[in-house]
């Protein structure tokens, strides 16, 4: 029984995802409504007189827009591990990228974190790849067994 995986007909599979609060879409609405509200009250200053308050709502529209985006941008990162016909594939997404190691599984080296702050180490044929960032730091050594199992029953 594995705590992180889920098993189907084709691997055992571990997807690790960011916790976020809030998807890249809902931070758009959520941008929009502000902005929209920010530049009625400026408006309404700059058409009595304050014309100053507008160049500062756009100022602060600017970057609250670009703190959203630095957001936005890895709200969906993830790591994707794959246990399936002896071979470990390890697939991360960051920040749009998508980076891919395979191992061949009777090859494969799989360490446990060393710290608190370390992840899981999976080694093999010269290739490297380091997991469980988007999981609880208690929870790597449960990670790295589940991938040691999975390998052994591939």
């Amino acid at each position: 029984m594995y705590r992180l995986a889920s098993v189907t007909a084709d691997g055992t599979h571990w997807v690790l995802r960011r916790n976020c609060s809030v998807t890249p879409q809902q931070l758009g609405v959520m941008y929009a409504l502000l902005s929209a509200l920010s530049l009625v009250v400026a408006g309404f200053f700059w058409t009595h007189g304050a014309w100053m308050v507008l160049p500062f709502s756009l100022v602060e529209l600017v970057a609250v827009g670009v703190a959203f985006l630095a957001y936005a941008r890895h709200a969906t990162d993830s790591e994707h591990i794959c246990v399936s016909c002896g071979r470990l594939v390890v697939e991360r997404e960051d920040a749009g990228r998508l980076l891919r190691v395979e191992f061949a599984g009777h090859a494969v080296s799989v360490d446990a974190p060393s710290g608190h702050q370390s992840l899981v180490s999976v080694r093999g044929g010269g290739r490297s790849a380091e997991v469980g960032r988007y999981v609880r730091a208690e929870l790597r050594p449960v990670l790295a067994q589940e991938i040691r199992r999975a390998l052994q029953g591939s």
